[in-house]
This record gives C-alpha cells, sequence and structure tokens, in this order.
C-alpha cells in the first residue's frame, strides 16, 4: 500500500497522492486486492492484526451507528469498541462521519460491517490517508527498515529495530512491515501483468481512436484536422483492414492523415503500437510498409509529436478519451525488482520506467538467438503447398509431354511463374477467422486510372455483413472431404483436375458449408488461377463451381479482393459461349457490392457485358449455336442488372449502346430472359437520360405487354419501370395508349406479394398524375380497391396508394366516393406517422379532400386539423409545407374555421415563426396559410401581435414568382386591421411589391394588384407607388379579361388619383 499508491494508483491530480482516486480499471484492481488482503488478514496473521497502530488511520465512512452491533459500545451518535490501546483508547470509534481505527483486527471487521460498500470504504481510508504504513509503523520505524538491503534476515531487522526503537513487539512490527511490504510489491507486479495485457492495441481500440480523431475534421474554428481516412474499406472477419500477408507482422491497418499545418501522415497501426510509414496511400500498393519513425502507443501521441497546430487545439477541444474496449487510460507506473512471471524471455539494454516502453519493448523484434519463428500449419504441409518463406514447392516436370503440360497447368495453379502473384499467409486452422490461407494480386499498373469514388445512390442494403457463422460447420463430413479434393486440385495433372472438379460439382455447393470448406483450405485462389490457364475443360469446370459458391457474400467478397474478378471480365472476350455465359453468370453473382461494381466497370467490363447482348432472341425457332447466343445474351443481362445499381455503371451502359440493345431482348417470349432485362431498364430508369430513350425506342408497349404475364417478378418489374418512367406526360399517355392501365388495377388483388403490390400502386399513383387516367382507372374500380390497401399494408405500399387517393381527389366526385368507402376515417389516422414521404402523401390526399364541405366536417370531427397542424413543427421541410397547403382547404371550409384556429394553442404563433424559413415551399404554403386565416378579425389581430407584418415584409424581394403569389395575397388580407397598412409602408414593402406586376404569371398579378390596392389606402404608401411607376402598368390591367385584377387595379389608381386631387385643392384653397 506505498510503492503501490504512489506509482500504480491514478490520482485526479498530477501529483500521485494529493487528490482523489479516479474511477478507472486499474484502481479498482488494486482496490480490489487491499480489500482482499484485509478481509483475509486477521485469518492469517492473528497476532500482527492484533499490533496497534502507531496511529489511527481515519475516514470519513459512509456506515451508521445502527450498522453496529456486538462487540461495541454504541451511544446515540457514537461508537466504540471493548478493545482498547495501551492507553485506553478504543482500537475503533465512530464519530459521524468519521471512523477511527487503530488495528487490522478492526479494519477487518469494519470492512465485513460495510458489505456492499467494502471498496466505498477502502477507497475513502486510502485517499484520507495518504501513506497508511507510516500510522501503522510509525515514521522512524520505516525509515529504518527501508535502508536496510531487501535481503536482510528477519532477525538482523528486529536488533536493527531495538536498537533505534524501544517500543513493544518489535517482532511483531517487523513481520507486519514485511508482510506490507511483500503485498506492496505483489499489488506492483500484478499491475505490470495487467498493463502488459493492455498496452497491446488491437483493432477495436483503433477503430475506436480512428473514429473520435474523425470528429475533429469538421469545418470551421474548431477544425484539428484536415483528413482521417483508411486506406482500405474492407475489414476482415478479425477486424484489421491491412492485406493478410502483413497482418503476420502485426498489423491492423493504414491510415492517411492530413494536419492542418504539415504534410500529409501515413500511419502504419499494429499490435506494437502506431508509426509512420513509407508512404501507403491505397491498399493495392506492394510496397511503403517500412516503419520510417519511432513507435507510439496512439495516434493522438503520434499527431502530437507531429503537429504543433494539433497539440495546440486538441487541448481546447472536448477531448475526453473514454474508457474504450482494451485501450483503458494506462498509468505511470515504476518497475521495482519484482520477478515478473510469466512474461516471455527477453533481453533488454536497459529497462525502461515508464509502463509504455515496457509494453512497447514486448512487441519488438527481439535480439539474436530469440527471435520468433512462424512455422506453417499442419494442414500446410500436407497439401505442400508454400514453404514458410511464402515460395511455391512445385512438383519436378516429368519427360513426358502429357505431364509436360499438366506441369504447366500446375505452375500456373500454383504460380511462382504465373500472371497471379500469390502471397503465403497463415492458414485458418492457425488464424481463425481470418480469410484464407493465400491472396492473389494483380500486376502493378494494370489498374485504370479512375477515380474510386463510388455512387452515393446505390441502396444500402447491397451493403453486406461481415462474416457470422459458428464453428459447427467444421465437423460436418463435407467439409472435410471437399478440402480433400481442393487437395487433389493443387498436386494434379490436367487429368485429375478435371476429375477433381467434377467430383466437387457433386457436392451441394449451394450448402455454405461446402462453400466455406472451398475457401478455407485455399481451393478459392486455385479455382481462380486456373481461369488464366489455356484448357476450357478446366476454364468451365471452375466457373461453374464459382458460379454457385458465389451466392455466399463472404465468398463473393473474397472473390473480389483475391482479383478474381479481373480474371473473370477478362474471359468475356473468349470465343467459347459456355465460358462467356459462365462468367457472366458468375459477375452477376459477385457484383452485389460497391467495389464489386466499380472494379467491373473500371476492367473494361460493361463494355464486354454489353456486347453479350448482341443476339437475335424472338424467332420462330433457333439453331443450337443461336440458343447458346441467347443463353450468353441472358446471363449478360443478368450481369448488367447487378451492375447497373451503380450510377456511373448506369452511364457506362448507355455510353456502350446498351440501350437499344435492351430494347430488342425485351421483345424475347422467354421469361427468364425478360426478367433481367426488365430489371436492368427498371434500375437504370431512375435516370432521365434512360426515361427519355425507354419511350423513344419504344418500350413502354413491351412494358405493358408483360404487365399480362404470369411470372409475378416480371410483372413486379415492369411495374417498378412504369413507375419510375410515368413521371413524364408522354409516358403515362403511352400506358393508357397501350392499355396499361387495367393490367395495372388487376395487379391490386395479389396483395399477398407485398413487392409485386408496391409496384403497381406506385405505377398507378403517377399515371393518375393525368386526369385522363383516373377516369380510366375509375372505369375498373381502382379507387375502392385503393381505399381498402390502406390498413394493414407496409409503409412502401401506403405511400404510393395515399399518393394516388390524392390524385383521384382532384375530381369532385372521387372525393364523395372516398368518403363513401370510408377513406376519409383511414387517411386521419396515417396522420399520425412517422414516414415523411407518407406524410406528405397524406397530408396531400387530406387536404384535396376538405375542399369537399361533407369531408370537411368528418375531417374536423377526426380531430384532423389539429392533426395536420402539428405536422408544421416536423422537422422535414417536404412535410411542412404540405401541411400548410392541406390547412388552406381546411380553413376554407369549416364551418366556424376562426374559432377552430384560435382553439389551437400556439397554432398561430407557430404559423408565424415558420416565416424565418429559408425554403421557398414552406413560406407560399404558410403565406396562403395565413391569408386563410387573417379573414377573421380576432386571428388577424393576434398574427399582428406575434409581427406578421415586418416578417412578411421582408420576404418581398423574392422573385420566386409562386412565392410572390401568395405572399402579395397574405399581405392584402394583413392589411385589414389596425394601421397595418401604414406598418408594411414603413417596412419597405410597396416598392418590391410594385415590381411584382413586371411578373410574366397572370395569378401574381391578380394578388399584387389586391395588395396593392389595399396598401392603397394609406397616403404615404400612394406615393410610395407612384415614385415606382405604378400607375402605368395598372391601366393596362384595367384592360384585362380578368374582372377581378380589373377592379383591384382600377380601385388602386382611383385612390391614387384620389390623393392627388385632395393634394391639389389644399394647394388652391391654402
Amino acid at each position: 500500500m506505498g510503492s503501490s499508491l504512489t506509482r500504480a494508483a491514478q490520482w485526479t491530480t498530477a501529483s500521485s497522492g494529493t487528490g482523489k482516486l479516479e474511477f478507472t480499471p486499474m484502481n479498482r484492481f488494486l482496490l480490489k486486492e487491499i480489500l482482499h488482503f484485509v478481509e483475509q488478514f486477521s485469518s492469517q496473521h492473528p497476532q500482527e492484526a492484533e499490533h496497534v497502530f502507531e496511529e489511527p488511520l481515519h475516514w470519513s465512512t459512509t456506515l451508521v451507528v445502527s450498522d453496529f452491533k456486538t462487540d461495541y459500545d454504541i451511544s446515540d451518535s457514537d461508537v466504540q469498541s471493548h478493545e482498547k490501546d495501551y492507553e485506553g483508547h478504543p482500537l475503533l470509534q465512530l464519530s459521524p462521519p468519521t471512523v477511527y481505527v487503530r488495528s487490522f483486527s478492526q479494519l477487518s471487521k469494519l470492512v465485513h460491517l460495510a458489505d456492499d460498500k467494502k471498496l466505498e470504504e477502502i477507497q475513502a481510508c486510502l485517499e484520507e490517508n495518504k501513506d497508511p504504513v507510516v500510522k501503522i509503523l510509525g515514521p522512524s520505524f520505516v525509515s529504518t527498515l527501508e535502508k536496510e538491503d531487501a535481503h536482510t534476515d528477519v532477525l538482523r531487522l528486529v536488533d536493527k529495530v531495538k536498537e533505534k526503537d524501544q517500543g513493544k513487539d518489535p517482532e511483531v512490527k517487523v513481520k507486519l512491515f514485511l508482510l506490507l511490504q511483500n503485498m506492496d510489491n505483489q499489488l506492483i507486479s500484478k499491475c505490470l501483468k495487467e498493463i502488459a495485457g493492455q498496452v497491446s492495441l488491437d483493432p477495436t481500440a483503433v477503430k475506436n481512436e480512428v473514429e473520435l480523431l474523425k470528429k475533429f475534421c469538421s469545418e470551421g474554428e474548431k477544425r484539428v484536422l484536415k483528413l482521417v481516412r483508411y486506406t482500405s474499406d474492407y475489414i476482415f472477419s478479425n477486424g484489421c483492414r491491412s492485406p493478410l500477408w502483413r497482418q503476420m507482422h502485426g498489423e491492423i491497418c493504414y491510415l492517411v492523415i492530413e494536419p492542418c499545418d504539415t504534410e500529409t501522415l501515413y500511419i502504419t497501426c499494429s499490435t506494437a503500437g502506431v508509426f509512420l510509414n513509407g508512404g501507403i496511400k491505397h491498399e493495392e500498393e506492394e510496397s511503403g510498409y517500412e516503419q520510417t519513425s519511432d513507435m507510439y502507443k496512439d495516434l493522438v501521441t503520434l499527431l502530437k509529436s507531429r503537429s504543433p497546430h494539433f497539440t495546440e487545439n486538441i487541448n481546447m477541444q472536448d477531448f475526453a478519451v473514454e474508457e474504450l474496449p482494451s485501450t483503458q487510460k494506462i498509468q505511470h507506473v515504476e518497475l521495482v525488482d519484482v520477478e515478473e512471471q510469466g512474461q516471455p524471455q527477453r533481453s533488454y539494454e536497459q529497462q525502461e520506467k515508464n509502463v509504455h516502453e515496457e509494453a512497447r519493448q514486448q512487441h519488438r523484434p527481439n535480439k539474436a538467438g530469440h527471435e520468433k519463428k512462424y512455422e506453417l500449419c499442419p494442414r500446410w504441409r500436407n497439401f505442400a503447398l508454400l514453404s514458410s518463406c511464402g515460395k511455391a514447392e512445385e512438383n519436378k516436370p516429368s519427360k513426358s509431354s502429357g505431364e509436360q503440360k499438366s506441369g504447366e497447368i500446375q505452375k500456373r495453379k500454383l504460380g511462382s511463374g504465373a500472371k497471379n502473384k500469390i502471397k503465403a499467409e497463415f492458414s485458418v486452422s492457425s488464424l481463425p477467422g481470418r480469410l484464407s490461407s493465400q491472396k492473389t494480386k494483380t500486376p502493378a499498373g494494370s489498374m485504370p486510372m479512375e477515380a474510386f469514388s463510388e455512387s452515393s445512390s446505390e441502396s444500402e442494403e447491397e451493403e453486406e455483413q461481415p462474416e457470422r457463422r459458428p464453428e459447427s460447420n467444421t465437423d460436418l463430413p463435407e467439409y472435410w472431404q471437399i478440402q480433400k479434393l481442393v487437395k487433389y486440385l493443387k498436386g494434379g495433372n490436367q487429368t485429375a483436375t478435371v476429375l477433381t472438379l467434377c467430383a466437387m460439382m457433386d457436392f451441394n455447393l449451394m450448402q455454405e458449408t461446402c462453400q466455406l470448406a472451398i475457401r478455407d483450405v485455399g481451393g478459392l485462389e486455385v479455382l481462380i488461377n486456373l481461369l488464366d490457364t489455356d484448357e476450357v475443360k478446366c476454364k468451365i469446370g471452375s466457373l461453374k463451381i464459382l458460379r454457385k459458391i458465389s451466392h455466399n457474400v463472404q465468398i463473393r467478397r473474397a472473390i473480389v479482393y483475391m482479383g478474381g474478378l479481373q480474371s473473370i471480365v477478362k474471359i468475356l472476350d473468349s470465343p467459347v459461349k459456355d465460358i462467356k455465359a459462365l462468367a457472366a453468370e458468375t459477375i452477376a453473382n459477385v457484383a452485389r457490392f460497391r467495389r464489386a461494381r466499380r472494379t467491373v466497370r473500371q476492367y473494361g467490363g460493361i463494355k464486354k457485358l454489353v456486347k453479350l447482348l448482341d443476339c437475335v432472341p424472338n424467332l420462330a425457332k433457333l439453331t443450337a449455336n443461336q440458343e447458346k447466343d441467347v443463353e450468353v445474351a441472358r446471363c449478360g443481362a443478368l450481369a448488367l442488372w447487378s451492375c447497373s445499381k451503380s450510377t456511373k455503371n448506369k452511364e457506362a451502359i448507355r455510353k456502350a449502346g446498351g440501350i437499344p440493345l435492351l430494347g430488342r431482348l425485351l421483345k424475347s417470349p422467354h421469361e427468364n430472359m425478360l426478367i433481367p432485362v426488365v430489371g436492368t431498364l427498371q434500375e437504370c430508369a431512375s435516370e432521365e437520360s434512360y426515361r427519355s430513350a425507354i419511350q423513344t425506342e419504344g418500350m413502354i408497349k413491351d412494358l405493358v405487354k408483360n404487365l399480362s404475364s404470369n411470372n409475378d417478378e416480371l410483372q413486379m418489374h415492369c411495374a417498378s419501370a412504369i413507375f419510375k418512367c410515368a413521371e413524364d406526360k408522354q409516358t403515362r399517355d403511352l400506358v393508357r395508349k397501350y392499355r396499361g392501365l387495367q393490367p395495372l388495377v388487376l395487379l391490386l388483388s395479389k396483395s399477398d406479394n407485398k413487392q409485386l403490390l408496391a409496384a403497381a400502386t406506385g405505377a398507378i399513383w403517377k399515371c393518375s398524375i393525368s386526369m385522363e387516367n383516373v377516369a380510366k382507372f375509375q372505369e375498373h374500380h381502382a379507387l375502392e380497391t385503393l381505399v381498402c390497401l390502406l390498413t394493414d399494408q407496409p409503409e412502401e405500399i401506403l405511400v404510393n396508394v395515399v399518393g394516388a387517393l390524392g390524385e383521384f381527389a382532384m375530381i369532385p366526385a372521387n372525393k364523395a366516393n372516398i368518403r363513401n368507402c370510408g377513406g376519409i376515417k383511414s387517411l386521419v389516422n396515417l396522420l399520425t406517422g412517422t414516414n415523411q414521404a407518407l406524410l406528405v402523401n397524406v397530408t396531400k390526399a387530406v387536404g384535396a379532400c376538405a375542399t369537399d364541405m361533407d369531408n370537411m366536417a368528418i375531417i374536423d370531427q377526426l380531430d384532423g386539423v389539429r392533426l395536420v397542424w402539428s405536422l408544421l413543427t416536423n422537422p422535414s421541410a417536404d412535410v411542412q409545407s404540405s401541411a400548410a397547403w392541406a390547412l388552406c382547404p381546411c380553413i376554407k371550409n369549416a364551418k366556424d374555421a376562426g374559432e377552430m384556429v384560435r382553439s389551437l394553442v400556439g397554432g398561430l404563433e407557430l404559423i408565424v415563426n415558420l416565416l424565418k424559413s429559408t425554403n421557398n415551399e414552406v413560406l407560399a404554403s404558410i403565406c396562403s396559410a395565413i391569408a386563410k386565416i387573417a379573414k377573421d378579425k380576432e386571428n388577424l389581430a393576434v398574427l399582428t401581435d406575434h409581427g406578421v407584418v415586418p416578417l412578411l415584409a421582408k420576404l418581398t424581394n423574392t422573385t420566386d414568382d409562386r412565392l410572390r403569389r401568395h405572399l402579395a395575397e397574405a399581405i392584402g388580407h394583413c392589411c385589414m386591421w389596425g394601421s397595418n397598412r401604414a406598418s408594411f409602408g414603413d417596412s419597405g414593402a410597396v416598392g418590391p411589391l410594385v415590381r411584382y406586376l413586371k411578373s410574366k404569371d397572370e395569378a401574381v398579378h391578380q394578388s399584387t394588384a389586391m395588395a396593392l390596392y389595399q396598401l392603397s389606402h394609406n397616403p404615404n404608401n400612394c406615393i410610395t407607388m407612384h415614385e415606382k411607376g405604378v400607375v402605368k402598368p395598372l391601366i393596362l390591367f384595367m384592360g384585362s379579361d380578368d374582372e377581378t385584377l380589373q377592379e383591384f387595379a382600377a380601385g388602386c389608381v382611383r385612390n391614387i388619383r384620389l390623393l392627388a386631387q385632395a393634394n391639389r385643392n389644399a394647394r388652391l384653397y391654402r
């Protein structure tokens, strides 16, 4: 409790022993060890436990008088032990809240009484008794013994004490000192072992620190770093990002960090610490791994040593490093002469005082004679694949020509002279959880110089999760049988290779156990390398296996990271059609995540796949050769379908001439061809260029035709393509022209197929934007079916259904039909949801229905107006604007609109505050709502009190005609209260309004003329209007065909003229 407190314990202040113990794992470890020592002391050392301390240990305790029972004299406010020292002082005394303890015996009893607060008591005792050993034994006694050599025997120590100290029981005190010293040394030793296990970094620790540093890359004054990024996005199952052949050196990942004040830093994070490397910028690089700086314990320490700006600013940030897993705060601990058990034998030039340096040395290379050697696991020895140096063990070629040919194949498979370079790694058996034993890389410099950024529009569901599989899979017989076959595949000649591939095909390769067995034993690399041979049978066999096992998430990722996808893309140029078809189908399976799709594009795979589409699929009779062409085209379409989830790939397909070829294949009578073709088209239809091409190439007719197919998947993709293309009016008209509306309605009956239902309802929604289509839909009773789908459906379907009903409600007759079918209540119920897209469509539908008085009565009865109003607080600007637009007909058609609005507590203030929005659509909708609300005088007075006038005036400089129209309308209606007209003039609203008359939008002219007419009742406003030249455009509007515009323009001119006449008369009669 001496050195351990000063050297190992963590204190809240810089100087140990002057503050409180921090709540850290190490401190908790120390407290538990000291507690165990105190609890066992009385039973193990009864004589020493009775020794009376030279000074009592005292601290503020959590115990109260009622906690003490027998063996104590208890009063109302005091507790004393029966046991006393030779001066009559009790060995334990409690004067709440302070307790005084004079022996280990009483300390053990007190700890026992503390029950679940034992650690708190020990902590309080140590915090308030900074040097407990001195208090227990006395300062002179301790100083005497500390001067003696550690190997001095007990008797000599006793004699030494007797010479300088005449106190009682020197033998007991010496034994007690030795016990405390021994316990102290044990604590230090255990702490060092604990720290040694903590200092080593692991992937979780590095990840947490990187995430923490990324928070300081934001723009602005608080910016500490410009950039923090990994060189690789791929994460192995063990959490590392470095290549497998570097993981054997303990390397975890590589970082690129750009400080604000110095050059870019290229950093290696390893289990031993972090250091600067030779400049690793991308994961494909094969050099730059060498260490170019000292080793640092973590990234923050390295950055502080390299960037003064980082050092200066990081302390100003809220940079409290959390207790992250495996990286708890490591305190400064000075080493003592204690033998550390369980540590590897190492020779050091000197013994460092800092534990961080101690831990760092544990991971450095050992001196001569103590090098750690890595040995191959037994499985690798049996397969004779690679030596520990990473060289392939090649069989000697035979003299016969056949064996020479098989030897060539074997060389290509095992690769010392092949195009692909294979680097040796640990096998799966020696490193569980890591990828398999080899890594295949393509030649340096073969990568096209193209940006690595990928489309952000790709669905996140394509990003596959790391492998999570039970270890019990390896116990199945298929696992070991396949591994034996892979052994033969690696070592056999041409005939053996083909036979082995056939034998592997007899297994169920769609089963995960079989798939992972091939990967784990290194068979995946061999299959990939077989693609570079000249043997057609070997290629076909390899592709057939890869095609099946690539359905597994981990397998397809491994194929990409081994460079296998490049080889598969390359053989798309093969003259053998079977090989092309198999390669394309394998690409279709592999290209389901971003990097794979990017790789296909970068290595020219898109052009090659588009070229495969060139066939004649719709002939009545096909020859065997033509049938193969059709199969190749089908597989090519499958691959393009997978690749088309990338925006850049969509553009690449278009530039390669894929659209007309897809249009030709769309006429095929075969469903297995149509599904990938339509799937590709509907995926690409998110781009405007594709939607236009689908129209011009006449594909709408074929899409409509296939809506009547018996295949649900084909129907779904056709409906989805129409859904995306029907944003354009011409497409909607074509769907109606080719009689595609009825098939869409018929698809609504397949309510069990949610994907098909979502696509069908989406297509109906977009097609119903045209009122001609709505009339056709009603002939097939689509509205009634849609209303029935308003309940018990996924949100994806509800968004489309409600969107369609909103369009249907634009026709007056349909509003009554929605009410009669019970749709109003269902729509109002959906206003309580959280899906923003759904809320936008629901508010639009409710607003459309509210234009009918009977519907409005039901909406009001169901408290629908309050629900719509509450959506004004939604963070989405789209929801806010849609809700505000819906409120306009609700306020207009409510029975007692003024009272209804006033009953909404805080509603008017909310409306006014939304005038501070920066979204023009929100502002336009709010201005429209204010125009309706201001028709009630009392509500207008409340709006004025909330400051509506200056906020409206501030918006008048806008150039958005939609906002201008409703803003002018709101200003005109707000003029009806008190001095608001003058206030608008004082706020500078009149001049900008005059400019609105130059707009080309006639609706803007009408609302502006109305506002100017109301403002012209104020003389000062008339003067401003006249100065801005309002009279000439108003005179032109007086000749308009719009009677309302005529009246407002004439009224405004009249008021200006009356002011001028009054001014003239005043001068004449002055």
